[in-house]
């Protein structure tokens, strides 16, 4: 039984089909990359996964339960959490204070269970020296690792991470990469849409990429890259 499956979803706005009757299934400890051009309908997607946005049709299964009516607090809950691909922390609160109020109110733990949890995402992604500053005043590295950091402060089986490495320098990017590769051995299963193409292909074991809302591609990461059609669309180079 897969950790989560979309059927058939879809999603529109107005006359705009963003989302065009996309079924997938990703098993537990796995790690999916998304890519696709810019507008391909893969943040919309991680929307309707998180219920951010409700699917038009189709449903959302997680843990072999159909969770498409249920709204983002409760599925964040259950173990599904996500970081935003602008990095959205409580900026006038400390990096420590976003950890426990992550702990708190998205896995609904007590006070001081809380604040172990976020002691101890603080070390896993490298935070500790920055504790106690205002969030709004991280860089944008630090940022990035804090809103990766509140994501595992909720406790999740399922992490969607949205462009977590877009902006980064190659440095910072190989520095979140082997986080995440942390991560994955500690079991977590990901879905990652990302830009930076080889930060992805370091981590996935499968690749999705959408166009125009759509599959256009699915499988083994580098069998995917080298498909033609992925090149013309996505890398703009001609077959």
């Amino acid at each position: 039984m897969p950790l989560l499956a979309l059927r058939s979803v879809s999603k529109s706005y107005g006359a705009l089909k963003v989302i065009d009757d996309i079924s997938l299934a990703v098993t537990e400890g796995e790690t999916l990359g998304i890519l696709g051009p810019n507008g391909a309908g893969k943040t919309t997607l991680f929307n309707l996964i998180c219920g951010d946005v409700r699917c038009e049709r189709g449903s959302v299964h997680y843990e072999g339960r159909d969770i498409t009516s249920l709204r983002p607090h409760q599925r964040c809950r259950r173990g599904l959490g996500r970081s935003y691909q602008v990095p959205q922390p409580f900026a006038n609160m400390t990096v420590f204070e976003n950890l426990v109020t992550a702990a708190s109110f998205g896995d609904g733990q007590q006070e001081h269970e809380a604040w172990d949890t976020a002691q101890r995402i603080l070390g896993q992604t490298g935070l500790t020296p920055h504790a106690n500053k205002a969030a709004g005043s991280l860089t944008l590295l630090d940022r990035k690792r804090l809103e990766l950091a509140r994501a595992l402060a909720t406790g999740p089986k399922l992490l969607l991470l949205d462009e977590i490495a877009g902006g980064l320098t190659e440095h910072e990017a190989a520095q979140l990469v082997a986080e995440l590769k942390r991560i994955k051995a500690a079991g977590v299963t990901m879905i990652w849409i990302e830009h930076v193409v080889h930060a992805l292909l370091a981590i996935a074991d499968r690749l999705l990429v959408l166009n125009f809302g759509q599959k256009l591609a699915e499988g083994e990461p580098r069998a995917v890259m080298a498909d033609a059609e992925v090149q013309r669309v996505y890398m703009g180079m001609e077959a």
